[in-house]
């Protein structure tokens, strides 16, 4: 199962093969946006993070595709559970950006800060792979209730090394449930390489193991992306069990903030990647094809910069939460009377002080405000 499912050239060597089905150009440009918008936050948190403004962040640059490209293709009723990595695919369903980047401030809460069910959007998951039995679990509920929720879920390569992985695999097999595994293949978790991690040749091939259908996609490609994992949530909702997508792709950065990939690979490696990544691959395809001009590209990125500059302030202007958030959206209605005595216990305990950070940003990547508060 070699064969990799690509749409998207690159403007050199790997040719066009054309928009699919059931995208007008107004979806491309749509999904366009999308990308800028996930790049320009990650961006903006890496800088954040530098400053002393957030805590410890998780990059995703380059994985853009795998996450709005599989998005845009889910039905408003589905529901998706991200991993760390996906942590501002909420932003594209409505959450507000300064909520996410309050959650990495740790002012976020257990839960997420945001609602789950008004934008269906699980919390985000830091354990690697305990968010893919509840997305199996969400869909079987659906499917108990004979609605037509579908459910998606982002994973790493090295999440496949899991117990969870296997459970959540082999439970969504034999109740059919629709659910859509979406595996970010980039080749290394954390600083282990994939081919430490499995003896199989592709991530797509363990389906075969629960008889679940799997496609390979590139992971740089948000059209490819998008059409496997349309097909495979129309697979889901028709009764026929789960998919496996596997998004091959390549980590063009550090784990995250707290990582240098410099000390356990060769970073030259990257570079012979980063002609794929997917802003501007698909920047590149849509004014291949006419459909969108070099000044409405500037207008995208620039209005990206804007929402998420003014998101900046606002979640700096937000304050600690008190600690009954943390029994918020953890029950449908009431909450038994144990969480009221907790919280109460919890009152009788002093604050600690707010924690400051303890210098100047240093490295690479300060960003432009290079000053902490």
């Amino acid at each position: 199962m070699s064969e990799i499912l690509r749409i998207i050239g690159d403007g050199k060597e790997i040719p066009d093969a054309g928009v699919p089905d059931g995208l007008s150009d107004k979806d491309l440009v749509e999904m366009y946006r999308w990308l800028v918008l996930l790049r320009t936050f990650d961006e903006r948190a890496v800088a954040l993070q530098r400053q002393g403004r957030i805590g410890t962040y998780a990059l995703y640059w380059g994985e853009e595709a795998t996450q709005a490209g599989a998005l845009y293709a889910c039905a408003a009723t589905d529901w998706v559970f991200p991993s760390y990595r996906q942590n501002s695919i909420g932003i594209l369903r409505g959450v507000p950006a300064a909520t996410v980047l309050a959650w990495w401030r740790g002012f976020g809460g257990v839960h997420g800060f945001w609602n789950p069910r008004e934008h269906r959007v699980a919390p985000i998951c830091v354990p690697i792979a305990t968010h893919l039995p509840h997305a199996v679990g969400l869909a079987w509920a659906a499917k108990i209730k004979h609605e037509s929720t579908a459910s998606l879920t982002w994973f790493g390569d090295g999440a496949t090394s899991e117990g969870d992985f296997h459970e959540a695999m082999n439970f969504a097999a034999v109740m059919k449930t629709a659910t859509v595994f979406f595996c970010v293949n980039n080749q290394w978790a954390i600083s282990t390489p994939i081919h430490k991690q499995m003896a199989t040749a592709t991530i797509a091939e363990k389906g075969a193991a629960y008889a679940i259908p799997a496609i390979r996609v590139d992971g740089f490609d948000p059209l490819a992306c998008w059409k496997a994992t349309k097909e495979a949530l129309e697979r889901g909702r028709a009764g026929d069990g789960p998919s496996l997508v596997e998004a091959y792709c390549y980590r063009l950065k550090a784990h995250g903030t707290a990582d240098d990939p410099r000390l356990y690979r060769d970073e030259s490696e990257a570079g012979r990647w980063m002609h794929l990544e997917p802003v501007g691959r698909m920047a590149g395809f849509l004014k291949r094809l006419g459909i969108m001009t070099a000044e409405e590209e500037e207008s995208i990125r620039a209005e990206a910069k804007e929402s998420i500059a003014a998101a900046v302030k606002e979640m700096e202007s937000i304050e600690q939460p008190g600690r009954e958030i943390l029994f918020e959206h953890v029950y449908a209605s009431g909450r038994p009377w144990t969480f009221d005595e907790g919280l109460a216990e919890l009152e009788g305990v002093e604050r600690p002080p707010e924690v400051k950070p303890l210098g100047p940003p240093t490295g690479a990547g300060a960003g432009e405000e290079g000053k902490t508060q």
